[in-house]
């Protein structure tokens, strides 16, 4: 009379034995590739659990086993990439080259997958952006600035890398896509030269650069310009 609790018994161990071989072969690292994959091609709004799964062939419940809900899935997947970012310094790199390459490498990161801008923009302490400050952090370290300062610098440093993230962010939100950059700045510069001369000197001094310049490079001469300050601190 005990054989129903005994099939049932063995009926739950059953469950039980898939529900672990699902999540072994889902494992969370899988998870977080193909939201990247969704981010990347179709943007942030096509995320949804319900893609991912079905991107994956699976349900939503084995995704959730692994990720709680799509903010903690894009934090994830926002680490992901940073980490392969601040990990690619060769090693023996001096310090002051290993600063640039990181920053340049937020930056190509950024570019390459602009939602990283949105996410890094959003919380000003999740991992990925802890990753950054302790790369950054100890680099500074390596270089001699002295323990007082090094908060100081490691934060201008972060800070225009993350003014950068938000930028990036901002555009991505107002630019539709495949807008074309030269035009673009080309119009904006015509507004600008435009300006009140009186109020105005500077930008329409510097309007006629505006559609020609180069993003990238005029990024890291600002990585250069502080850390030409941060050189101050170690002599």
């Amino acid at each position: 009379m005990f054989q129903p609790c005994q099939n049932g018994a063995v009926t739950k161990a059953k469950r039980v034995q898939r529900t672990q071989r699902r999540t072994d072969a889902l494992s969370k690292e899988r998870i977080i590739e193909t939201a990247i994959e969704i981010l990347d091609t179709e943007g942030e709004s096509a995320l949804t659990f319900r893609a991912l799964a079905a991107r994956l062939a699976t349900g939503s419940g084995a995704i959730y086993w692994h990720v709680a809900n799509k903010d903690e899935l894009l934090a994830a997947a926002a680490s992901d990439v940073i980490a392969r970012v601040v990990t690619d310094v060769a090693g023996g790199t001096e310090s002051r080259e290993a600063i640039r390459s990181i920053a340049l490498g937020v930056y190509d990161a950024i570019d390459a997958h602009p939602w990283v801008g949105t996410q890094l923009s959003r919380e000003p302490w999740q991992f990925a952006v802890l990753r950054i400050f302790e790369a950054v952090g100890g680099q500074l370290q390596a270089l001699g600035v002295p323990e007082p300062a090094q908060f100081n610098c490691a934060s201008a440093l972060v800070n225009y890398v993350l003014g950068l993230a938000g930028h990036h962010a901002a555009a991505a939100r107002l630019l539709a896509p495949g807008t074309d950059r030269t035009a673009f700045l080309a119009t904006a510069a015509a507004r600008w030269a435009q300006l009140d001369p009186a109020q105005y000197p500077f930008m329409r001094q510097v309007a006629a650069q505006l559609p020609g310049h180069d993003d990238r490079e005029q990024f890291l001469a600002g990585i250069d310009l502080i850390l030409a300050g941060i050189g101050e601190k170690v002599r």
